[in-house]
């Protein structure tokens, strides 16, 4: 019965800050340049205050976010929609930039939350290591559950630094996904309500 049961991961205990810098003082000398040289000397310490703001996504819950909702809203009961929300990712395959835009929606019932936190929530879930697909389905995922309303949408546009700065090196290509709950998978009526409202065509994101 014992081996049935798979073993658990144990979180690794993180790198100290000195080992850190002196991880990238490898991967400099690696890249072929000398670390001790006046230009480098600080490179290591700013990339390691670089990575704790661009990951600072997992030092949050995203639930948090969410958690402080309002119900007075005088009966409203229509789509509420955040579009064009920036954001910067990282690629968890080459650390490449992943920038773009976020446009979530949502069909409250009974609660509704501060549109800032909705900002936020695309924030969190950004600043980790990334694939496109999986933040999508981070977002929605964390709205449905926490809000639990009569359904969520979330569609996101990027471009990928590690398909346009190496490998194919095609610029001006963008990703888009979507990730559809609710009444936006069930009502083709409300889906479409949703993509007008940012001027996409049905067909161009399901």
């Amino acid at each position: 019965m014992a081996r049935l049961l798979r073993k658990a991961r144990v979180p690794a205990e993180k790198p100290s800050r000195s080992e850190a810098e002196a991880a990238v003082r490898v991967l400099l000398r690696w890249a072929g340049d000398d670390p001790d040289r006046e230009g480098l000397r600080g490179t290591p310490a700013r990339v390691a205050r670089a990575f704790e703001d661009w990951f600072s996504g997992y030092a949050q819950d995203p639930n948090e976010f969410l958690s402080r909702t309002f119900e007075e809203v005088a009966g409203y009961d229509e789509i509420i929609a955040l579009r064009d929300i920036p954001f910067e990712s990282h690629c968890e395959h080459h650390l490449a930039p992943i920038i773009g835009k976020a446009h979530i929606a949502y069909l409250p019932q009974r609660r509704v939350v501060g549109i800032s936190k909705l900002a936020r929530l695309v924030d969190v879930y950004a600043r980790r290591l990334q694939i496109q697909e999986k933040m999508t389905a981070e977002i929605a995922s964390c709205m449905s559950k926490v809000l639990k309303p009569l359904g969520v949408a979330v569609i996101i546009e990027a471009t990928h630094h590690c398909m346009t700065t190496r490998g194919v090196h095609k610029p001006g290509v963008s990703m888009v996904t979507s990730r559809m709950l609710g009444v936006f998978r069930t009502q083709a009526a409300t889906r479409q309500e949703f993509l007008a409202s940012l001027h996409l065509r049905e067909r161009a994101t399901l």
